[in-house]
């Protein structure tokens, strides 16, 4: 039987595996319930602050039989806090969110803080990962990155950004630049630091806000920018997560240099497998019905995302707090169980 590790990496390889694995990143893509911290005994909001407890909350996952994977952090503030915006830290069961942004404008980008990996949350998460690294080898540890065009719109007001994508382009494209570049140093970090793979959500970067024509400009090229870059230490490969619909943009999915796409349920992942091609398929058990429905329907939601022929399942965003732990373990044991 092959561990949690190798069946990840034959996966995003297109390697054939004994089974298909059942994973939650982290980052945007939270995998932490109230549940789990019940359990450890661990709990939000102090664990985004603190290695050890962050590292413990996501290893109380994987051995409670939810996702067999690791991955921290479990929120997508730290890049903006590490670039000078202001983070409320949440609660036990509500993420921590940006309330201050850092600057008014793109053409502002030059006040803006550099990523420090050597101080802040962004060594919490990088001592977390070094701990991970010592804990378990067997299973996957994934580094997190919050999307340019996600990070960007949180470290300003998000519909003037999004406006002065068009009306000032040559300044947004440096404050692009100026991001992606935080964005490598920092996911370099994490992945030197011990973790296999590195993921890359960015919700705000959706075909639907954005139009198939400034995704290509200002999403696209951010995007495979930071996995060239990283790819060399991302020995387990590459994830990008786009939120939305995606059938305005499955030409330029195709142009992503990542090895595997996640998306959202409100995508058809046959259509997404149907018009997408050279990519690992991730994806897309629906979060409410992970912390809303019964066990038997959630049960038929994974099965029926197995049968659309996705190589990972995984849920379709970030949890919910509230989801029940049970209501995950459905989501492993279906692919456990699941015979092609």
């Amino acid at each position: 039987m092959m561990t949690p590790k190798e069946r990840l990496y034959k996966v995003l390889r297109g390697e054939a595996v004994d089974r298909k694995p059942c994973i939650c990143p982290g980052g945007m893509m939270n995998m932490i319930v109230e549940d789990v911290m019940d359990i450890e005994g661990v709990f939000w909001p102090m664990a985004h602050s603190d290695s050890n407890m962050m590292a413990d909350l996501t290893i109380g996952m994987y051995k409670n039989n939810g996702f067999e994977n690791f991955g921290v952090p479990f929120c997508m503030t730290v890049e903006a806090e590490s670039m000078g915006a202001g983070v409320y830290m949440g609660t036990k069961i509500t993420e921590p969110r940006v309330i201050k942004y850092s600057i008014e404008s793109v053409v502002s980008w030059r006040e803006l803080k550099k990523i420090d990996v050597n101080e802040g949350r962004a060594k919490v998460v990088i001592d977390a990962i070094k701990i991970l690294k010592e804990k378990n080898d067997d299973v996957p540890i994934i580094a997190n990155l919050t999307g340019p065009v996600s990070l960007a719109s949180s470290l300003m007001e998000p519909m003037t950004y999004y406006k002065e994508l068009r009306k000032k382009k040559e300044q947004a494209h440096e404050f692009m630049e100026f991001v992606t570049e935080n964005l490598i140093i920092f996911g370099k970090a994490q992945l030197e630091a011990g973790a296999d793979i590195l993921t890359i959500s960015d919700p705000s970067g959706t075909g639907e806000i954005l139009g198939a024509k400034t995704f290509s400009e200002f999403a696209t090229p951010y995007l495979n920018k930071i996995i060239d870059e990283l790819k060399a230490y991302a020995k387990g490969g590459t994830i990008i997560h786009i939120c939305g619909k995606l059938k305005s943009i499955y030409n330029e999915l195709n142009d992503l240099h990542s090895d595997a796409v996640s998306f959202d349920s409100i995508t058809n992942a046959k259509q997404v497998i149907e018009n997408v091609s050279g990519k690992v398929i991730m994806g897309n058990v629906s979060t409410f019905a992970i912390e809303n429905s019964s066990k038997e329907s959630l049960k038929n939601i994974s099965n029926e995302c197995l049968k659309s022929g996705v190589d990972i399942l995984s849920p379709a965003c970030g949890i919910g707090v509230r989801s029940k732990l049970d209501n995950i373990k459905v989501l492993v044991e279906c692919a456990k169980q699941y015979k092609s």
